[in-house]
């Protein structure tokens, strides 16, 4: 691919000759002169721990960018983990048994 042909903002398919061991897909963030920043965003289960090593981005060379097709067997990029549980105070758990003991007493 050439660097007239790539945009910030695409998705693009790419391999990487040393850090991931298939074709992944991800998301042009910046380009540079000869290459492209991606946030992988469809990879190999095979490279799961090589993505997470890399936080998601990569570095790869316009030689090794291709348009976008569907990776086989692929796995999404997460872009949030977080879980949010609500918590319970532990002055409302006090004042619920303070109610209950005060009505208890009258």
């Amino acid at each position: 691919m050439k660097k007239a042909d790539v945009k910030v903002g695409a998705i693009v398919g790419a391999k990487s000759e040393e850090e991931l061991k298939k074709p992944f897909q991800g998301k042009v963030e910046k380009i540079y002169e000869n290459s492209a920043l991606l946030a992988i965003t469809s990879y190999d289960p095979v490279d799961a721990t090589s993505v997470s090593d890399l936080n998601n981005k990569i570095v790869v060379n316009f030689k090794n960018l291709k348009v976008a097709r569907t990776v086989k067997n692929s796995k999404t990029a997460s872009t949030n983990e977080v879980k949010v549980e609500k918590i319970a105070k532990k002055d409302d758990k006090k004042s619920s048994k303070d109610k209950k003991s005060s009505k208890d007493k009258k």
